[in-house]
């Protein structure tokens, strides 16, 4: 079954105070390359995750990210003492100077006093961390399993299109075969006129010279091999898009295959119409091979 690397899930959930989005995105990459960005302090989540990943994925860029909120219904308000005793003894203090230079102050409420900073001190319960950390791991298998099976959606989208493709280059393949044995004679005639031409100032040559010569030249310019190997490519390029395992890497080598016979097979045409042949098959090959690049 063909994956690709590019896909997206997310997962929202919550626990007492505490509510958390889970977003996981992939991109295509050489191997396995993973980006986490996690609450720190949550024991055993990134390992989890990391497991969970290695496991269910060959090859692709995949960022992890995690936000946590807290609710303000989690956050309870305690009274600093030390703070409190520090903040009446600099009243205290700021009421003995203005009253021995003459300024009368209004007395403070005790409300001023709360309002002085650190003297009300937030404080968050940790009796859900244990919870809240069993509650998050247990959601890493579901979040990956969606990440896979969007995976496996864009996938099927682009064995349709690759094979489409495949499709496309054995037709091209064929009419290479029949555009090749077309110009053959024209191809003899050709050579032989050039290599006429070359001898006229060498003097007399044997009949059998020439004809070594020529048969030089032909192996030169014939391009069955190219038309067999871009054949028996189409045919693996087949097998590894019905195959269960990952198979990015191979179908990425063999596209580099077909374009270098698609190359060859332009560079020994001798022909128009096998040259135009030629560079269709190199824009089909370089089409499927953007395509092959996202393939697992």
């Amino acid at each position: 079954m063909t994956h690709s690397m590019t896909a997206f899930a997310s997962r929202n959930g919550s626990l007492a105070a505490v509510s958390w989005s889970w977003e996981m995105r992939g991109v295509n990459a050489r191997g396995l390359d993973m980006r986490f960005r996690l609450p720190e302090g949550i024991e055993g989540l990134e390992r989890a995750v990391r497991a969970a990943l290695t496991k269910s994925l060959a090859r692709g860029n995949v960022t992890v990210n995690l936000r946590l909120t807290r609710d303000d219904a989690g956050v309870a308000a305690t009274l600093d003492e030390a703070q409190l005793d520090a903040v009446l003894r600099a009243l205290d203090a700021v009421q003995d100077r203005a009253f021995a230079i003459g300024v009368t102050l209004a007395q403070p409420t005790a409300a001023d006093v709360l309002d002085q900073r650190g003297v009300m001190v937030a404080t968050r319960s940790d009796d859900v961390s244990d919870d809240l950390a069993a509650a998050l791991i247990a959601e890493i298998d579901p979040l990956v399993a969606d990440f896979v099976t969007m995976r496996q959606a864009e996938g099927a989208a682009l064995h349709d299109v690759i094979t489409g493709q495949l499709a496309q280059i054995e037709t091209l393949t064929i009419a290479a075969a029949e555009a090749a044995a077309a110009r053959a004679p024209q191809v003899k005639a050709n050579l032989t006129t050039a290599l006429r031409r070359v001898l006229e100032d060498v003097g007399e040559v044997e009949e059998g010279r020439i004809a070594q010569e020529l048969a030089l030249l032909a192996v030169k310019s014939d391009v069955t091999e190219e038309i067999d190997r871009l054949t028996a490519h189409v045919g693996a390029a087949r097998d590894l898009l019905a195959a269960k395992k990952p198979a990015g890497r191979k179908l990425d080598f063999l596209a580099q295959e077909f374009n270098r016979e698609a190359n060859t097979l332009c560079a020994k045409a001798q022909s128009a119409p096998l040259t135009a042949i030629g560079l269709d098959l190199k824009a089909v090959i370089d089409q499927m091979r953007e395509q092959i690049q996202n393939v697992e």
